[in-house]
């Protein structure tokens, strides 16, 4: 057998070792990059807005439970306060907030992988302990004497709906204190420490009883757009913008709805 022949086998035998290795090389990378051939993987963060809570919890569960290898971890808090916590360099992947202000902050200053997407609306309800035990029914009984109402502070996007509501009826609240999220309120309010509150409607929705909401007569006032991007600093893209297509899509928007959510 000449030289050639000889080694013909082995050449083979080497050229196939060598496919093996630069497949092998490309699967690493595409698990570092947090999605493979079998789809999204890794860990993704959200910010999201406290009004987002019960809602996203539930999708997030759904959406691990769609794509074995995910975990998505929330942080849950005023749109606001999250805002700055994510310029001031908070590794976050993905942010859904409840106030499109905040959320131009955050662009500003962080940059998002293509423009933040409005999935949803809401709007405000007066919330009081179960069976409203002071009647209370409009804008103007909440600041009548006696009252005791609670709001979100300015800076959140509730307090902040809530300030367009009163000044649409010409009215002046006098809260005993400001809460720095909607969660806060709602507690109060379910605590019995409160006379009333006024929270998204979605939370009294969410609460199951343990409050009772009033429908407001400035709702379209207080209608607060929820906004959500990828982050550019994000460390898991392909997984972050697998669970933003998720939220957006049939299975979101389907528990959005069923949550009290008003959907674009």
């Amino acid at each position: 057998m000449s030289r050639t022949g000889r080694l013909g086998p082995v050449l083979g035998a080497a050229a196939a070792l060598a496919a093996l290795a630069g497949c092998g090389d490309g699967s690493t990378s595409t698990a570092a990059s947090g999605t493979s051939a079998a789809g999204p993987s890794g860990t993704v963060t959200v910010d999201a807005a406290a009004s987002l809570n019960q809602v996203f919890t539930a999708l997030g569960k759904q959406f691990e439970a769609a794509h074995p290898g995910t975990t998505v971890r929330f942080n849950f808090g005023g749109s606001d306060t999250l805002a700055v916590q994510i310029v001031q360099g908070a590794p976050v992947d993905v942010f859904a907030s409840a106030s499109t202000a905040t959320m131009q902050t955050v662009t500003k200053v962080n940059g998002t992988v293509g423009a933040p997407t409005t999935f949803a609306t809401n709007t405000l309800e007066i919330a009081t302990p179960p069976g409203n035990p002071k009647h209370l029914q409009t804008l103007a009984d909440l600041v009548a004497p006696g009252v005791k109402l609670d709001l979100c502070a300015p800076t959140v996007p509730c307090g902040a709906a809530a300030t367009k509501a009163f000044a649409a009826a010409t009215l002046t609240p006098h809260a005993v204190s400001e809460e720095t999220d909607v969660t806060a309120v709602l507690t109060k309010v379910r605590l019995g420490e409160v006379d009333a509150g006024l929270v998204y409607r979605t939370d009294v929705q969410g609460a199951r009883g343990a409050v009772t909401g009033v429908p407001l007569q400035q709702a379209a006032a207080t209608t607060t757009t929820y906004p959500i991007a990828l982050l550019t600093a994000s460390r898991n893209q392909p997984a972050a913008q697998a669970f933003i297509a998720y939220v957006t899509g049939p299975a979101g928007r389907s528990a959005l709805s069923a949550a009290g959510f008003v959907l674009p």
